[in-house]
């Protein structure tokens, strides 16, 4: 029996540019190197194909070449499985400004957990790049082509990603993903870089059918623009383009919560009420719900002592505990809600998280903590 195969989302990165009004996580760019960043897939297919970004380039990127290999430490690949990519036939690219460019695809089988290498020779300088703050793990940088070098000998890390926005596999047809979509929370930051741990891994390790892809974006908005569109633009592109998606997995709100305040500091500065965060996150569910995709929100986490100058506030903790309170009431739009927030919350102080959980600023969790947010999460919701 033959299976019908369609391309399935099994890896993304959401991205921001290097220009933002807001620099939390600055760009870099980069001149005549080989630029070697793994990935983990999510789930796996009979073929692949990935897609580069320079959504947020101000000229076009050149490409002078791609490779793709299976990882095995450091900056290391095991050459046996080095791959040439091609782009509509050829080995070289240029990717117009404000574009994505996807790959030729690479015909084998690819499986869900496989820990690849891209390699990218950018000849050119690129200026700074399209970005996101968090990668999977510590991307390199060496002089020159090296694109099928089984060791970067000599390059230098960087801890952001760049120019990657996903990878693709085909997959049977009936395949079905959630986006988890929002803040820091969902993009894993602070837990430990290549160990795969951030909430939306841990939580698709319990998944039995499909997987998560993460787009996440530390930083990020529901409301206002800054680090990233805010949540809302973000729809279109971060969720409803990706194929396969059938539920969502929703985290967003510190920031709109604390970052007026970290911007403004010393000043005093003014969030968003929680009518206009409400009515924020109805306009979110309605959108996606108009697609026809289910959708999980999570209770906006615990913040309280966070230890960057102006982001814990009196008046911003009490609009959290009015959203949390709608969230787990009768009246929200969602098709459920998962109480991440007390998942992770100090039983004695209920608006801190657990010492065990703390990944050491007062609002990110560790490795530990973000199993506690999956493990929160009733996985009957995602019956993909």
């Amino acid at each position: 029996m033959t299976t019908t195969t369609t391309w399935i989302a099994a890896h993304r990165t959401a991205v921001l540019g290097p220009h933002e009004d807001v620099q939390l996580f600055p760009s870099r760019s980069f001149t005549d190197q080989t630029v070697r960043q793994p990935l983990r897939l999510a789930g796996g297919g009979e073929a692949l194909r990935v897609r580069l970004s320079n959504r947020y380039g101000t000229a076009p990127l050149e490409i002078g070449g791609a490779h793709l290999a299976t990882r095995t430490r450091g900056s290391g690949i095991d050459p046996a499985t080095d791959i040439p990519l091609t782009f509509s036939g050829t080995a070289t690219a240029t990717i117009p400004a404000g574009e994505e460019l996807v790959s030729d695809p690479v015909h084998q089988p690819f499986s869900a957990g496989q820990e690849l290498a891209l390699s990218l020779h950018l000849p050119g300088d690129t200026g700074p790049t399209t970005f996101s703050p968090v990668a999977h793990d510590i991307g390199h940088a060496a002089p020159g082509s090296r694109l099928d070098a089984e060791v970067l000998d000599g390059a230098e890390e960087f801890s952001t990603g760049h120019l990657l926005a996903g990878v693709d596999v085909l997959a049977p047809a009936d395949t079905r993903i959630v986006v988890a979509f929002g803040d820091s929370w969902i993009e894993g930051a602070a837990t430990t870089p290549g160990a795969d741990n951030s909430f939306p891994s841990q939580l698709g390790r319990r998944l039995d059918r499909g997987w998560i892809v993460n787009q996440g974006l530390s930083g990020n908005r529901l409301l206002t623009d800054g680090i990233g569109e805010h949540l809302l633009a973000r729809i279109d592109h971060d969720v409803l383009a990706v194929p396969g998606v059938s539920h969502v997995l929703v985290h967003i709100g510190l920031n709109d919560l604390g970052l007026p305040g970290v911007i403004a500091h010393p000043e005093p500065a003014e969030g968003p009420t929680a009518a206009e965060f409400i009515a924020g996150l109805t306009t979110l569910a309605d959108r996606l719900h108009t697609a026809g995709l289910t959708v999980i929100a999570c209770t906006l986490g615990t913040y309280q002592g966070a230890t960057y100058d102006g982001f814990d506030s009196a008046a911003g903790q009490a609009t959290r505990a009015e959203i949390n309170a709608w969230l787990l009431g009768d009246d929200h739009p969602f098709d459920a809600v998962a109480d991440t927030a007390a998942a992770v919350a100090d039983p004695a102080q209920p608006a801190r998280i657990r010492a065990e959980f703390n990944a050491g600023d007062g609002l990110h969790v560790n490795d530990a903590g973000a199993k506690a947010l999956a493990d929160a999460v009733d996985t009957t919701l995602l019956k993909l």
